[in-house]
């Protein structure tokens, strides 16, 4: 019989604390081009996907694909360096599978971060987003079919899917490190095309400040159980339309390297707060 999500969580859980004395309770997801946070961490284990059970592995440019255990400033965190999507072929729940097996670890609070399209017009490129809320364009939730109730209950409120204190304190060290505090609500694509001007337009006018193909499966599967979560989005071009110039991905790439020092001055301010909010 095919064991179940998770059981298949429990024992990927168990393989990674099984390389490391290290108990962390925050993890990251680094995205798009972000991926270098986890190169400066202490004493770090790094364990590519391919070796952990069950584990989806990462097709997509600029994601490394291995999760890195290791310290931040003495703090204890699992990184993981590249996330799966759907546009590699995945379904919502395949992707949601990492949060699941961190949340099995003993994760308590998540932080992700991901490259994305600025659909509002008072952000530029480089420009550090803390996201407030999404709107799920995906097609796709990683809670359906049957609930297991190990994981949650069966309809988990997404009123603060973005963890309200966790968002102060990112804003709060933002603006101490001299960045622009910004807050905004992402809207997730399915992709792999970008979007078009049309479809920019339509996402402006239902609210939508930022758009991109991750997070909002992650960030549910998390709130399913239990799990807080911060969400920052690194804006490495505008959306389609905005500009007179055609979207390149080597483009996202390229500007998420430009503000990495930012980026990882961000994480590594927020880290203890959050490690003080969860007891970590």
């Amino acid at each position: 019989m095919t064991p179940d999500i998770f059981t298949c969580a429990e024992f990927a859980a168990a393989f990674i604390l099984s390389q490391t004395n290290l108990r962390p309770r925050i993890g990251l997801v680094l995205g798009s081009g972000l991926g270098a946070f986890a190169d400066d961490l202490t004493d770090p284990i790094r364990i590519p996907y391919a070796q952990i059970p069950s584990f989806p592995r990462s097709t997509a440019i600029g994601h490394a694909g291995q999760l890195v255990i290791g310290k931040s400033a003495g703090i204890p965190v699992a990184v993981m360096q590249g996330r799966v999507h759907l546009y590699e072929g995945y379904s919502a729940a395949e992707v949601a599978f990492p949060s699941r097996v961190l949340g099995r670890m003993g994760i308590r609070a998540l932080v992700l971060t991901n490259a994305a399209g600025g659909i509002n017009l008072e952000y530029g490129q480089g420009a550090l987003v803390v996201l407030r809320d999404h709107i799920n364009l995906q097609g796709q939730n990683p809670l359906t079919g049957p609930n297991d109730d190990r994981f949650g209950h069966r309809f988990p409120d997404m009123t603060y899917a973005y963890s309200p204190r966790f968002r102060q304190i990112a804003l709060e060290e933002a603006q101490r490190l001299s960045i622009a505090p910004r807050e905004g609500v992402y809207a997730a694509l399915a992709g792999p095309s970008y979007e078009t001007p049309a479809e920019i337009r339509y996402l402006r006018a239902i609210g939508a400040d930022l758009v991109g193909m991750s997070t909002v499966s992650e960030t549910i599967a998390a709130r399913h159980m239990g799990i807080e979560v911060l969400a920052i989005s690194c804006v490495t071009n505008m959306a389609a339309g905005i500009l007179d110039k055609a979207l390149d991905h080597e483009e996202v790439l390229e500007v998420g390297r430009r503000v990495m020092g930012q980026f990882v001055a961000l994480l590594r301010a927020v880290l203890p707060r959050l490690a003080n909010e969860t007891g970590a």
